[in-house]
């Protein structure tokens, strides 16, 4: 009763809503206000439909909002009291200030006047401190306001910008045309272009303390980061469609908000954004500001090599100064931050992290956040703040995915191919230090290949492997045994970072290993022509023998594997940094060489994860399906060494009424063939002949469609061509037109477009066809992200239970290393729950799919007897748990689906038919 009243009486006040909220919504805001202002790492649920995103928004905001005037009161408080106090003070402490007076000592020895002393300089430094924060304040505050309210003096500024970037264009068009003659010095800067290709001298291995580039413009921006939060989410569309319920929300004007992306998502530099791969991206503009500093000393050594130096236009530091007040003025998502970047000529990229310290919601991808490096390149700083982590249901397969890295027998070979290239063109013009880095480098990959059982020198896919199948290393025991534990990988990864190797490697094949490209016949180059003709090889016998090993590969990631293997390799390379007993390495043997790889494993997700939780203030883990819950507190948060007293859960139900939802366990089909899809009986043909009947038997009373997921596309694929065969898909499209859910990604938004379209021809037409049946996959494209509302899920099945491989030696590897370091749950080991709770967790994505809003209505059917069993049944949302019904037979469970849908499409036909005379009254 408590925890209901304290929700209710103040909610109007303490959190503005744009519309009255459910009381459901009510409840998560004063839980979610709660655990902010407490301190508590929580782990909220609030199911898709339910307006969470509006939630968290308000509920958030309400907390900041209250806590920065708590803070402002206080300052005013403590400076008043400073001020006041002041000559009283001063005449307290004369006596005290008396050094001879023995009485004056405490029991320690220590004189009073001292503690005193030191008291009062700590009171003292912290209203200086107050005064400056004041200061600084007031002068954001006074530059924003005139901003948002003087639109001339914005447009001016943009004005006067636009005609200094014209005049800079002319004069140094001038001086081009004075300065350059014609013919010779178009060839002559051909050859001063590779110039770019030459790694500049490293100078030394430890940190430096001067450093140059951005770090240098970031320290004199230093400012102080204000309370803030940071929200973050998986997919660039989330992060936008969060962002446009900010702009709605009462919070939308006066909130400083700015929003995070990668290069690839907000770079403006046309040249650089033509390269496509996000690690080409990031490499070539690191490039481009580190010779934007390197410009001046390049004006000593002569006008030739200043003119192959390229620097981007965006990366102004006045013009990325407005950008930042532009951007903390107004909300704005990525897409309005990128036009605005356009307009004023200023880089989205760097001119948004500017504006972090200022901000009061940080709006950023997941990758950002959780990996540390990303997190301090980008500038954000966690210490005190709050971290929100939304559609967190796969938090922990992310955080393993982010410090996991895999490489190929041929792109090793491939790198050590290139690398040895370059090293021999370049060899007299390279420095000691890079020549000594890049036999290292070369050495790593020998001995990488070698543990693949092959030779770095032969073509990688004409060399077969002895000995086939999977091996599983620890770090350490990896390093003995390819004889690489002699190097030191801290100071190669570093190296690899500072030198930007594989950028300048990149742009050495693009020059020298195209087809397409125009050699010279020097002798020089006819060394080169080697290099061409390995690559084609490899590209081609890559084509040809890896394509059925592995899963479709998008162009941009073909081209990245060919062209640019370095880069994949120099992720290996960091991975391999960690601690040993957190991850292992895994020898993947296959065929060839070339299809061979070798792959670090994270085991122990909680480490990259447990300095957020340090650091931060707070830490939300939200998400619409967040069952089961043991996942993350053992294996992200107990392992992080987050105290169990700090750790809150917050589960709300659904704003549906209970009538619109019927959620059946089905344990027999309509021959009384009991449903079990085991891996040893779900290809019995009478299991996959009982399946069709049930399918049958709905699309005759289900109107709209019909979604429904099997455990893989393999067990789809096979049920499908069964049913070709035994004439029941035949039966099955005379109700109900048949959609596939296609492997590739780009295929998914055409085949849901058709099966939309299908089902409201149907609506519309009447007849015998009543809709569609989609075949969906769990973990497909389909079973997450995608929104069946309305007609388009009204019957979400789920066949079978779809458990992992637990073949699969990774899945083994983690399984072992829960038992040794986790404690047995009641009674169950550590490794049994991960499994179980790895296939609720897809089952509850998926069958989340149907239910998206309060006037929506759906039936679930779960088909397999196991369901029923208490440990699975409980790891079902609560929403859909208490209404479930477990039927033994088909028949009841056919008739209760006949009877909710045909009492559902009635009132909905009723209701359609009441909307329409309204609209024409």
């Amino acid at each position: 009763m408590e925890s209901g009243e304290a929700a209710a009486g103040p909610v109007g006040d303490r959190f503005p809503f744009p519309y009255t909220p459910y009381l459901i919504q009510e409840r998560f805001m004063a839980a979610l206000y709660g655990a902010l202002e407490a301190g508590r790492v929580g782990i909220f649920e609030s199911p898709t439909g339910t307006g969470k995103s509006l939630s968290l928004i308000c509920g958030a905001l309400s907390w900041l909002r209250d806590f920065q005037e708590k803070k402002q009161q206080e300052e005013a408080r403590l400076l008043a009291l400073e001020e006041s106090g002041q000559e009283g003070k001063k005449k307290q402490q004369l006596p005290s200030a008396e050094p001879g007076h023995p009485e004056s000592k405490d029991t320690a020895g220590e004189p009073d006047w001292v503690t005193a002393f030191v008291q009062k300089k700590e009171e003292r430094d912290m209203v200086d401190r107050l005064k400056e924060e004041q200061i600084r304040r007031k002068k954001r505050e006074e530059r924003l306001e005139k901003i948002r309210h003087n639109v001339q003096l914005k447009y001016a500024a943009k004005r006067k910008r636009s005609e200094e970037d014209e005049t800079k264009r002319l004069l140094q068009l001038s001086k081009e045309v004075l300065s350059e003659g014609a013919g010779v010095d178009v060839v002559e800067q051909l050859d001063h272009n590779e110039e770019e290709l030459i790694l500049a001298e490293y100078e030394s291995d430890e940190e430096k303390k001067a450093v140059t580039g951005l770090e240098e413009d970031d320290d004199d921006l230093e400012e102080e980061h204000v309370t803030k939060i940071y929200y973050c989410s998986r997919t660039h569309s989330q992060l936008s469609q969060f962002v446009r319920e900010v702009q709605k929300s009462p919070f939308g004007k006066d909130t400083r908000l700015v929003s995070l992306g990668s290069r690839q998502n907000l770079c403006v530099n046309e040249e650089v954004r033509r390269l496509g791969a996000l690690q080409l991206i990031n490499d070539r503009c690191m490039e481009m500001q580190k010779n934007k500093h390197e410009k001046s000393d390049e004006e000593m050594e002569g006008k030739k090599r200043r003119v192959s130096r390229t620097v981007c236009p965006f990366y102004s530091y006045e013009q990325m100064q407005f950008l930042r007040d532009e951007v903390l003025v107004e909300v704005k998502d990525i897409e309005q931050l990128v036009a605005l970047g356009r307009e004023t000529k200023a880089c989205p990229y760097y001119g948004s992290r500017y504006a972090i310290p200022a901000a009061q919601l940080v709006v950023l991808p997941y990758q950002m956040l959780l990996h540390e490096p990303t997190r301090n390149a980008a500038g954000i700083k966690l210490k005190d703040q709050v971290v929100i982590i939304d559609e967190a249901h796969n938090l922990i397969d992310t955080i393993t995915c982010i410090h996991s890295a895999e490489v190929s027998g041929s792109q090793l070979c491939c790198a050590h191919s290139q690398l040895l290239q370059y090293m021999e063109r370049y060899r007299k013009r390279l420095k000691a230090k890079n020549l000594m880095y890049i036999k290292q480098i070369l050495y790593l990959l020998e001995r990488f290949v070698a543990m693949l059982g092959g030779n770095v020198k032969q073509n990688p896919n004409c060399q077969a492997v002895s000995q086939t199948g999977t091996v599983l290393k620890s770090i350490n025991d990896f390093l003995f045994q390819s004889q690489i534990d002699n190097i030191n990988l801290f100071k190669v990864q570093r190296y690899c970072e500072k030198s930007l190797i594989s950028r300048k490697l990149f742009g050495f094949v693009e020059r020298y290993g195209g087809p397409a490209t125009a050699v010279k016949t020097n002798k020089e180059n006819q060394k080169l022509a080697g290099l061409q003709n390995f690559l084609l090889t490899l590209q081609q016998g890559s084509d040809k023998e890896g394509t059925p090993q592995s899963p479709p590969v998008e162009p941009e990631n073909e081209q990245l594997r060919t062209a640019s293997p370095l880069m994949q390799i120099e992720g290996f390379l960091s991975a391999l940094t960690n601690a040993n007993q957190d991850g292992r390495v895994i020898l993947n043997r296959q065929g060839t060489v070339g299809q061979s790889s070798l792959k670090f494993l994270l085991l122990n997700p909680a480490v990259h994860f447990a300095k957020v939780v340090e650091e931060c203030r707070a830490v939300i883990i939200a998400g619409g399906t967040m069952q089961p819950v043991a996942d993350f507190r053992e294996q992200l948060l107990s392992c992080a060494g987050v105290d169990p007293a700090r750790i809150v859960e917050f589960s709300c139900g659904h704003v549906i009424p209970p009538e619109n939802i019927l959620p059946i366990i089905l344990c027999s089909g309509p021959s009384n063939q009991q449903l079990e899809f085991t891996y040893q009986t779900r290809d019995l043909p009478q299991m996959m002949d009982e399946t069709g009947r049930i399918l049958c038997n709905l699309c005759n009373v289900v109107p709209g469609g019909v979604v429904c997921f099997f455990p893989s596309y393999e067990y789809e694929k096979q049920v499908y061509a069964h049913w070709e065969k035994t004439g029941l898909l035949t039966r099955l499209a005379a109700k109900k037109k048949i959609f596939q859910e296609p492997k590739k990604a780009n295929q998914v938004e055409q085949v849901l477009v058709e099966y939309a379209k299908c089902i409201k021809r149907c609506s519309q037409a009447g007849g015998q066809m009543t809709g569609a049946l989609l075949l969906s996959v769990v973990g497909g494209k389909m079973s997450e992200g995608i929104n069946f509302s309305d007609d388009l899920g009204r019957c979400v099945i789920m066949v079978g239970m779809p458990y992992p491989n637990i073949k699969s030696p990774e899945l083994q590897e983690k399984m072992t290393w829960l038992d040794k370091t986790m404690p047995r749950a009641a009674g169950q080991a550590p490794s049994r729950v991960l499994i179980e709770n790895l296939c609720m967790k897809a089952v509850n994505q998926s069958i989340g799919r149907a239910i998206r809003h309060q006037k929506d209505f759906a039936s679930i059917l779960l088909l397999d007897h196991r369901y029923a069993r208490p440990a699975i049944f409980n790891k079902l949302p609560q929403w859909i748990r208490e209404r479930t019904q477990v039927k033994p037979a088909f028949g009841s469970a056919f008739a209760e689906l006949r009877k909710f849908h045909r009492g559902k499409s009635d009132a909905f036909v009723m209701r359609t038919r009441e909307q329409a005379q309204e609209s024409t009254l």
